[in-house]
């Protein structure tokens, strides 16, 4: 359900949403409704509206904390990939230093991670199936390739030293990003959520279940009175 939610596009996401908290306020009001009956009608009207504020006040911190976490993950994620982004386009800047056969090595390896990282573990990062177990093929070969290289001058040298600081740093930023992606809010943090909502609704439910208009004997549409005078 969190995938198929996840996966719809943000107007389809936003809507589904929606409709699900207007149904399930409608369903409490209508369950509400059919209860307030009897003497069970005057314990609801006993609960006074002042609670309604405070229990807005407190559904609205919870959203805040979970939107927080949520939107610090995302601006981690977006720092990792930018990160790893830069170090690889520093490894393909840097090796036009190196000899021609091993430059075009160099980036063959790193068009393949890219495209494997891109096939591969961002799905697998999605589901939250990524693992750090093992280290990528590509990655791991370019900087075998970078370290048995015999530079050949100073201008090899730095272009050498400074591609393996850019391999290193692209690994880790592929670590922290997979960490990212496991990433997830409690489970305690979003039931608490739900049933500070489903107190909010019950609340709202209970002090407006007498509040509905409806027709006098002669027909006429008033507010009801208390107690209910029958026809």
């Amino acid at each position: 359900m969190s995938d198929w939610l996840h996966n719809l596009p943000v107007p389809l996401m936003a809507l589904a949403i929606f409709a699900f908290t207007y149904l399930l306020a409608l369903a409490i009001f209508a369950a509400v409704t059919m209860l307030a009956t009897g003497e069970r009608a005057k314990s609801f009207r006993a609960i006074s509206p002042g609670m309604l504020p405070v229990l807005g006040i407190i559904f609205g911190l919870f959203v805040a904390f979970t939107a927080a976490q949520v939107w610090s993950d995302n601006d981690r994620a977006s720092a990792t990939v930018s990160r790893e982004a830069s170090a690889l386009r520093a490894v393909v800047l840097l090796s036009t230093g190196l000899p021609a056969e091993q430059q075009g090595r160099l980036r063959d390896l790193i068009r393949d991670y890219v495209e494997q990282a891109a096939r591969v573990e961002w799905p697998m990062m999605a589901r939250q199936e990524a693992s750090l177990k093992a280290a990528p093929a590509a990655l791991a070969e370019a900087l075998q390739l970078v370290l048995s290289m015999t530079p050949q001058g100073p201008g090899q040298q730095t272009a050498q030293r400074e591609i393996i600081a850019a391999l290193g740093s692209a690994l880790d930023a592929r670590r922290q990003r997979i960490i990212i992606s496991q990433a997830e809010v409690n489970s305690v943090k979003w039931w608490c959520l739900y049933l500070q909502a489903m107190c909010e609704l019950l609340v709202i439910a209970a002090v407006h279940c007498d509040n509905r208009l409806h027709r006098d004997c002669d027909g006429a549409v008033s507010q009801p009175e208390w107690p209910p005078r029958y026809c």
